[in-house]
């Protein structure tokens, strides 16, 4: 067998926001001026006393190995957020603490994907879903995220998709790449069908819980004893704090598959950064005015942004309810989304992501990040307008 054909591994994906991130930075060490809106990532910093909890740590002697579901006092902290947050119980000993997010898909769709499975996920949605499914060699089984609801998803269409091979389900509300937010009553139309349906874990990915606006509610999946012997909750640091390098994250498990995940943790990390874990007690249980502040830039950047889209030529955009994303339709501008990005990129100085980067349903649209200062949201939607008003958009795109 050839060192490059591994089995399994011409099926794993990639996200694209990491190579437009890669890329956009070439193109500033070469000395373009690059406004970039493609990462998500919050541009503001970890609040000091965050950091400060980490500094500490390290100067106390935080350097060995802890637990590998986590240290004691930061598990019994997310469980305490958990109360606050959803209003529901939580054991400490039922939290994971994770070197990130995309761990915790990785384990749920790892355990429950293989040949003859399906797994059903959001689409457009976090390109790691179907990335990690296919990898497993089970089906993965598109959601459809329509434009139509508010980028909610629809809990009868969703559940017209299960089949008899269907595994798991995995649900993301507020929503990355769309900023939707899917209100209660279809969340209660979704668990009631699941709940028919004893044979189907749930992983739901509520990253973004403290992002919504407008009077919209996060609804936590967790807040339904129906499915809570096989709710999934992914959740973490890198959004609500800015700490996405820190690489800190939490799952709350069912107890049948807690053990199983503990396992997966002793074999591939071992444990999560100690002084890292301090730092989250000290997110949790500390004052939370920058998480707030943060919240508010986002909010009234995707005022503006969606003001600012919705008077491009071609453009339209749905005001986004949650996350810190936009996701409008340039389906009439005659271009194909990820050439429009990549033209973007190259030609105009704006880095964005292609709707297909998404999934299947992505085509027609581009993600629009937040997670940038209003002058240079307003530098970029000028540049994209200008863009689109060019002879240079006339060409024909493939």
């Amino acid at each position: 067998m050839s060192l490059t054909t591994i089995a399994g591994f011409e099926r794993i994906g990639e996200e694209n926001a990491f190579a437009v991130l890669a890329r956009a930075g070439a193109l500033a060490a070469k000395g373009r001026d690059i406004v970039n809106l493609g990462i998500g990532q919050p541009d503001f910093s970890t609040p000091e006393h965050i950091v400060e909890a980490a500094v500490k740590a390290l100067r106390d002697g935080a350097h060995g190995y802890t637990d590998a579901t986590g240290i004691l006092p930061l598990r019994e902290a997310v469980a305490r957020r958990t109360l606050t947050t959803t209003g529901v119980e939580v054991s400490p000993e039922r939290v994971v603490i994770v070197p990130g997010g995309k761990v915790t898909m990785f384990a749920a769709i790892l355990m429950f994907g293989e040949p003859g499975a399906d797994i059903l996920y959001p689409d457009p949605g976090f390109p790691i879903y179907r990335s990690m499914i296919e990898f497993t060699g089970a089906r993965p089984v598109p959601i459809p995220i329509r434009e139509a609801n508010g980028f909610a998803f629809s809990a009868q269409e969703t559940l017209s998709l299960l089949t008899p091979q269907t595994r798991l389900v995995i649900v993301n509300s507020p929503a990355n790449p769309t900023g939707g937010v899917t209100p209660r009553a279809e969340i209660d139309k979704l668990v009631a069908g699941l709940a028919e349906r004893p044979d189907i874990a749930i992983l739901s990915d509520e990253i973004y819980d403290q992002m919504v606006y407008d009077g919209e509610e996060h609804v936590s999946l967790l807040t339904y004893p129906a499915i809570a012997d096989r709710l999934i909750l992914l959740n973490g640091f890198s959004k609500t704090w800015a700490m996405t390098g820190w690489r800190l994250g939490w799952s709350i498990w069912p107890e049948a598959l807690y053990d199983k995940m503990r396992k997966l943790a002793v074999n591939a990390w071992s444990c999560v950064n100690a002084p890292a874990q301090c730092a989250g007690i000290a997110a949790i249980d500390g004052p939370q005015d920058g998480a707030r502040e943060m919240v508010a830039a986002f909010d009234r950047r995707r005022q503006v942004v969606t003001e600012l889209l919705n008077a491009l030529p071609g453009v339209s955009c749905v005001t986004p309810k949650g996350a810190f994303y936009a996701f409008p339709n340039i389906a009439e501008t005659g271009w194909k989304a990820k050439a429009l990005a990549s033209a973007l990129l190259e030609e105009a100085g704006v880095a964005l992501i292609g709707g297909p980067d998404f999934g299947v349903h992505g085509e027609g649209y581009i993600r629009v990040s937040c997670a940038n200062s209003e002058e240079n949201i307003r530098r970029a939607m000028e540049r994209l307008g200008d863009f689109l008003a060019s002879g240079t958009a006339a060409r024909i795109s493939a």
